[in-house]
């Protein structure tokens, strides 16, 4: 029953995932923590920082993780994880797979008209909303802690903002901060 529900899930979730990967978080998240309750926030925000270093596109990364863990936590079997891996990742892959090959076609022969003008115009605002709500969606405890905890509170938001600073004005590449941050963090926290 959980590889149909695994399948029908992110199926939904290719489908109608515009923006990228970093754009299905938000919904990935929405399915799979709170509708499913397949797993926990903490487990979630770990899959997406494990995705991000990941070598692939996060949005297939994060389906492949999501898959393992939820079926590892209701079953316990590493192989039947596995297959719920597959299952996910598969599931994702599959409408975007056959969309752009329809689109791709429709697309060169239409993409001058007004009528798709005027869909790319409305989507850009949904992705760049989208977005958002991914990036609103992991600004939670699990990563910043609590004032709580000042320390990690604010070594998390300084690590936050020094990320931030360092790729968007200083120029530093995005892998070089990832691999600051993780050291940092392990000297820090």
């Amino acid at each position: 029953m959980i590889f149909l529900s695994l399948f029908y899930t992110f199926f939904l979730i290719g489908l109608f995932g515009f923006g990228g990967g970093y754009g299905m978080i938000s919904l990935i998240q929405t399915q799979v923590v709170y509708e499913h309750h397949w797993m926990t926030s903490a487990e979630f925000t770990n899959i997406i920082a494990i995705s991000q270093i990941t070598p692939g596109p996060i949005g297939i990364n994060t389906a492949t993780y999501c898959g393992y863990t939820a079926v590892y936590n209701l079953t316990g079997d590493t192989w039947l994880a596995i297959l719920g891996s597959c299952t996910a990742t598969f599931a994702l892959m599959f409408p975007c797979f056959v969309l752009m090959i329809v689109i791709s076609k429709l697309f060169m022969k239409y993409m001058n008209t007004s009528l798709v003008q005027s869909i790319f115009l409305g989507l850009r605002p949904a992705v760049v909303g989208l977005l958002a709500a991914a990036t609103l969606l992991l600004a939670n405890k699990e990563n910043f802690s609590t004032p709580d905890n000042p320390w990690q509170f604010y070594i998390s938001i300084f690590l936050f903002a020094a990320t931030f600073v360092g790729t968007k004005w200083v120029g530093i590449n995005p892998i070089r901060m990832i691999v600051y941050a993780a050291f940092a963090g392990l000297v820090l926290l």
